[in-house]
């Protein structure tokens, strides 16, 4: 028997996720003025999606990687960084952690006083 539900390990899955993106968003802005660097992104939202849907198997082998964004318009020293918009990103993606631990954070609440009876 599982200790965790599927609620619980997509929670997990999901943060595993923001942090990798949030790690990619500051690679990105670091290197911002490197001449050929391409920025990069973890889109993890579609993975995990159909992960859950799989049940707790899919979620167990599910993985989330960066990959080069090719869509973006080249700058004249060929790297496709966008200050602005990697900025905006990163607030988003604080945004999506926080509510991640929010919810993480009532989810041990409700199994403490499950626990506990109080």
């Amino acid at each position: 028997m599982d200790l965790f539900d599927t609620t619980q390990l997509a929670l997990e899955r999901a943060s595993q996720g923001v942090s990798l993106r949030q790690r990619t968003v500051a690679e990105n802005l670091a290197n911002a003025n490197t001449p050929g660097y391409r920025r990069r992104d973890v889109e993890f939202h579609d993975a995990l999606g159909s992960a859950m849907s799989g049940g707790k198997s899919s979620l167990k082998s599910v993985q989330f990687s960066p990959d080069v964004d090719r869509t973006a318009p080249l700058r004249g020293d060929g790297s496709n960084v966008d200050i602005d918009k990697e900025q905006s990103t990163m607030a988003q993606v604080a945004l999506e952690y926080d509510a991640l631990v929010q919810i993480m954070k009532v989810r041990v609440q409700i199994m403490r006083s499950a626990i506990t009876g109080q």
